[in-house]
């Protein structure tokens, strides 16, 4: 048996984020780290406490990846802007990794600090509590759902098996009859693989933040 050699938590994650970028989330177990490790599973429950646990610190390394600009001066929906590009930017190198944030986003001290800054610029731009709650969770959940959905994005590992399943989705929709499915028809390209991934986040967050906008200027001044 090979002597175990101590390890530290960072280098574990490390190890697990990078089986969950080259071959899935599904990959990530305790025995497959362990083994690149060339230890045994015990040897890293003094870290984790089982799977579940180190899939909480895959969300956190994730979350602790976010760097959005200290808060300044400028008008809150720029400062929106910048904090949900950030958000973006830590989660599209690990699109595998990203539907975990879906329940851990309030489980980890950098997915706090991150929704407590999108709730306080919410409620710099005039939303009572419980809208500001809404719209924090609902644009978080929105770019968590941009990466997951990116048009081309499969669940394959494999890049050959990946074009296969984009080349028969895009010829589904070419398929159908143009006469009852025009638009779906003209979009089959767009729709199946992203021409430019910069735009395509882009107007993503430019969606979230004119919503944001636009709920702001049509809610009703309270009452004094």
């Amino acid at each position: 048996m090979p002597a175990q050699r101590r390890l530290n938590r960072d280098e574990l994650v490390a190890t697990a984020m990078s089986v969950a970028d080259a071959e899935g989330l599904d990959a990530v177990t305790v025995r497959r780290v362990a083994q690149q490790h060339d230890v045994t599973p015990m040897a890293l429950y003094r870290h984790f406490a089982d799977k579940d646990g180190l899939l909480e610190a895959l969300a956190e390394s994730v979350l602790d990846d976010v760097r959005p600009p200290a808060a300044d001066d400028r008008a809150w929906h720029e400062q929106m802007h910048d904090l949900l590009t950030a958000f973006l930017a830590a989660m599209r190198p690990h699109p595998s990794t990203a539907p975990l944030l879906f329940d851990r986003m309030l489980a980890c001290e950098p997915g706090l600090a991150l929704t407590e800054r999108a709730l306080s610029l919410l409620g710099d731009a005039g939303m009572d509590l419980e809208q500001s709650a809404e719209a924090a969770c609902q644009a978080l959940n929105f770019l968590v759902t941009l990466v997951v959905t990116e048009p081309g994005r499969t669940r394959h590992p494999d890049p050959a098996v990946q074009d296969e399943q984009v080349r028969v989705r895009r010829a589904r929709l070419l398929s159908l009859d143009p006469a009852r499915y025009p638009h779906l028809v003209a979009a089959a390209e767009p729709l199946t693989e992203c021409p430019s991934t910069d735009e395509y986040y882009g107007r993503g967050i430019d969606l979230i933040v004119t919503g944001m906008r636009g709920q702001c200027a049509t809610a009703p001044v309270p009452a004094h």
